[in-house]
This record gives structure tokens, sequence and C-alpha cells, in this order.
């Protein structure tokens, strides 16, 4: 019998503690839920900029393959990759192959036979057609080459190449304010400004895009051609206007609108419709509807009589798509 009374003691113990367990799991997520309906936002001012993001790659802005003009010995090569040159600079001594066999031969009659056909027979020089650096150096003193073989690259400047969706093209313009961030240096951020946008369009994974040349307004030492680069173009900005976060804002049949306490009725709440402007993605202006100080709730989708859409974005409103 004391077994069988242990058991029941048991059984009942569980039962209140499976019963508690489900009470306090009960509360807690209407409590959860409660505090997702009720969420409130407060209509601020603040500043909000709008912007579109893009990749992009480093690439040099005029490529110049360098080659010797004429085949030969390179007798002495004067600079290294990294190197800044002007136009007009010597970077390299050439022998023709004549002139390379003629001081071989005067080498082994001694220094004095070398120097005096060194002193007859000129070099070549190998010369910068542009002011810029040496991005590529293909070739070393001693070492033979020919005509057609490119022995130093150069470039007057590196720039960024954005691919700009062609939806986004009516945002941008020349000289407008751009920043971008380098994969491989990702704490540094790099003041720019846009140099070229191309006139003809390009196909990448059945999207069309527009080159856009973006120049740093300072080029920073460890920038290097090839590198992959995130870029930020700035399309408009707003001071000290009234916004609300856009997960706030509700969209349903081309109408922007936000919900609002019914004083009369607190568990409907009520619709208000408003007019909005610029987006930065996170946060969206108010043009009207709404006052400063003024409260929005944000409404589960879900709830009773609730047929609008709320979304990160009010598609069809006019903002269009924000972009961020």
């Amino acid at each position: 019998m004391k077994k069988k009374s242990k058991k029941w003691v048991y059984f009942i113990l569980l039962l209140l503690i499976l019963g508690l367990g489900f009470l306090i799991w009960n509360f807690y997520f209407q409590q959860a839920d409660e505090e997702s309906i009720n969420k409130i936002f407060s209509v601020t001012r603040s500043d909000i900029q709008k912007s579109i993001l893009t990749t992009g790659l480093v690439q040099p802005y005029n490529r110049l393959e360098i080659k010797p003009p004429i085949a030969g010995r390179a007798e002495e090569v004067l600079v290294n990759e990294g190197d800044r040159v002007t136009k007009g600079q010597i970077l390299a001594w050439m022998s023709s192959t004549e002139r390379a066999v003629l001081l071989d031969a005067a080498r082994a009659q001694g220094s004095e036979t070398l120097k005096y056909w060194e002193t007859l027979y000129k070099p070549t020089p190998l010369i910068a057609p542009l002011d810029g650096m040496i991005i590529a150096k293909t070739i070393q003193s001693g070492q033979t080459v020919t005509g057609q073989d490119p022995v130093l690259v150069m470039s007057d400047k590196l720039i960024v190449k954005a691919q700009v969706d062609e939806t986004d093209m009516s945002t941008v313009r020349l000289g407008q304010k751009a920043e971008f961030v380098l994969d491989a240096y990702s704490q540094q951020k790099i003041q720019a400004h846009v140099d070229h946008i191309a006139f003809e369009a390009k196909t990448v994974n059945n999207v069309t895009v527009y080159e856009v040349d973006v120049l740093a307004e300072e080029i920073p030492e460890f920038m290097r051609s090839g590198m992959t680069a995130n870029v930020t173009f700035y399309v408009e900005n707003k001071s000290q206007v009234l916004t609300l976060p856009l997960e706030a804002i509700s969209h349903y049949k081309n109408k922007n609108f936000v919900w609002q306490t019914n004083p009369q009725d607190p568990q409907n709440p009520i619709q208000k419709e408003i007019q909005v402007g610029l987006t930065d993605g996170k946060k969206v202006e108010i043009l009207s509807g709404l006052q400063e100080g003024e409260k929005a709730m944000l409404k589960n989708k879900n709830g009773k009589g609730d047929k609008s859409k709320t979304s990160a974005s009010p598609l069809g409103s006019p903002l269009g798509t924000p972009r961020h």
C-alpha cells in the first residue's frame, strides 16, 4: 500500500509541475505577443540620407603597357613596382642586340676596351610616357627582350569601376559624393566622387548595369589594382525632418498609413493615412499626417481586421524601393 501511495504522490506532483510550467509558458508568450503588438514609436526630428549600395573593382584609369623601343638586352632597370614616375623619366637603359654582342666582346678584352665602346656606343633609354605609377614589372637587369614584350606596366591613377543597376541611374550624376570600402581594408572608409558614367550598358547575370568610375579624393598607399570595393553613392540628404522607423509604416492599396491607439476602444487600433518622402532603408520622412511627438504603434499584421502589409519597404508608395 505504501508503494502505491508514493506513486500517486509522485504522479500528482508531476501533474502540478507540468501545469505550472504550462501557465508560465503561456504567460511569457502572451506578454511577448502583447509587446510585439503594442510596440510604440514616436515621431521625431532627425537627419536622413538616401544612398545606393553596390560593388566595384579597383582598376587603373589608364593602363599602359610599355614595350622596349628595340630588341636586345636590359642593361639597367631603374624602377620597381609601386614607384611613382614623371613623364619623360628614364625607366631603364636598353642595348640593341648588336650593342649587347659588341659589349660582351669588349668586356672579354678588358675594362679599358669596354669603357671605350660603352662611351662610343650609347644605350637607348626607355622613357615614361606620362605621370603615374609602375604597377607591374616583368623584366630584370641583364634580361633579353623582343620589341613586342611589355616590360613595364604603368597607370596614371587607380579608380573603382562600380556597376550600377539601370533603375538607379537617374540618381547618379557626375561629381556626386561617394564613399567606398575595400574588402582587404574594411575599417578604412575612402571618400570619393563620381568621375565618369558609361554611356553603354552591360548585362551581368541578366541584369542591365552601367559602369560608373569612382575616383578617390586621395588615393591611399594600400590601394591596389584588382581589389574588391563596396561603394556607396549619396543621393539626397535632409536635415531635421519628421521621421518614423520604416517598420511602423503600413501600405495598402497605394496608400501609406500608421496604426494609432483608439482612446474609445484600446483593443482595436485605428488607421491614420500619411504621406511619406525620403527613406534610408531604416527610417522614413513623414511629409504630412503626423506631427512631432505623435505616436504610432507596430501592429501585428496578422491581427484581427488588419488587411495591410507592413514590410521593410512601402512598395508602390512615392518612395519606390528604398535603397541603403
